[in-house]
């Protein structure tokens, strides 16, 4: 039994390597190299090109190698009977409230203002604002959003969270469904996307959400670009409903040349960095489940398709 490894950038002779040196009794082939694809029964994938995992007859099992598996589920080549896994691992956790902590702190201190003045040679001191002048509202109380809600509470800042079901959050109070959304919302004044892009999560940071924060509010989205409607964005920063965003992710990466956001000065655009997975951890995952499916045992963090993550 074989493995073929997916992935759409620079990394797969890097995950191939260290996939093979962990284990040596493994076969692993990069779909871009000549390869078997009648032995292949797992693949370990990475936004692969649509429609390619249909060339694999004997597939049995496939395997994300993050967190995310949307571009998995929008891929109707696939059947929804094939297993799905995705990964949860600690250190995605811990460098997604790393990045979340530092981008709220340049908020509060203006920081990305003052760079840019360094290069006009403005000296022109601003208001800033304390960790306890606002409350931080995450939206996705999974994995990622609990090791955030920890981190910011740790540090002095009042959090909220939001959740589609009850969560067990003892350090937070945390809304449940749609009724609760919008008191939610009403205390949020910095808003933090964690939610997995569903069809239900599609689109969810439109206007009609902005005009439930309070005046005023900021935005980060480290989820997903398809979670954010654009336009709805740029209007509600220009009218002052919101008064700026920090955005990891979007629609179309890279972002194209011409997309407004570039050059907004109250858009801190970075290239999808706020959380990588890492090799040395993520690895050890893959092949427990990959030991677990050879040996008919039920697969860790399995991918309920109903819920979309």
């Amino acid at each position: 039994m074989s493995i073929v490894i997916i992935r759409q950038d620079n990394k797969i002779e890097a995950w191939k390597t260290a996939l093979e040196e962990s284990a040596k009794d493994i076969q692993f082939f990069s779909f871009l190299e000549p390869h078997p694809k009648e032995d292949i029964k797992v693949a370990f994938v990475w936004k692969h090109p649509v429609g390619i995992l249909k060339d694999y007859p004997n597939l049995k099992y496939i395997a994300s190698f993050g967190a995310g598996v949307d571009f998995l589920l929008d891929d109707d080549t696939i059947s929804t009977d094939m297993p799905i896994t995705r990964v949860v691992d600690p250190i995605l956790a811990s460098d997604m409230s790393e990045f979340v902590l530092a981008s709220i702190l340049e908020y509060l201190k203006n920081l990305t203002h003052y760079k840019k003045d360094q290069l006009e040679t403005v000296w022109k001191p601003q208001t800033y604002r304390r960790i306890t002048d606002v409350k931080v509202g995450i939206m996705g109380m999974g994995a990622l959003g609990s090791d955030l809600a920890k981190t910011l509470t740790n540090v002095g800042f009042e959090v909220v969270g939001f959740a589609n079901s009850s969560k067990k959050e003892s350090s937070i109070k945390v809304y449940c469904g749609h009724k609760e959304r919008n008191s939610f919302l009403r205390e949020s004044n910095i808003l933090v996307c964690l939610l997995p892009l569903t069809p239900q999560t599609e689109g969810i940071l439109n206007s009609d959400l902005f005009s439930q924060l309070p005046k005023g509010a900021y935005i980060i989205n480290v989820a997903r670009g398809g979670h954010l409607n654009d336009q709805d964005l740029l209007d509600s920063i220009d009218r002052g409903q919101l008064s700026g965003a920090s955005l990891d992710v979007f629609h179309e990466e890279p972002l194209r040349e011409n997309h407004p956001f570039w050059t907004h000065e109250k858009i801190n655009i970075t290239p999808h960095i706020a959380s990588v997975s890492d090799i040395t951890s993520v690895i050890p995952q893959l092949l427990e489940n990959y030991d677990r499916f050879k040996r008919d045992l039920p697969l860790n963090n399995l991918v309920l398709r109903q819920k979309g993550y």
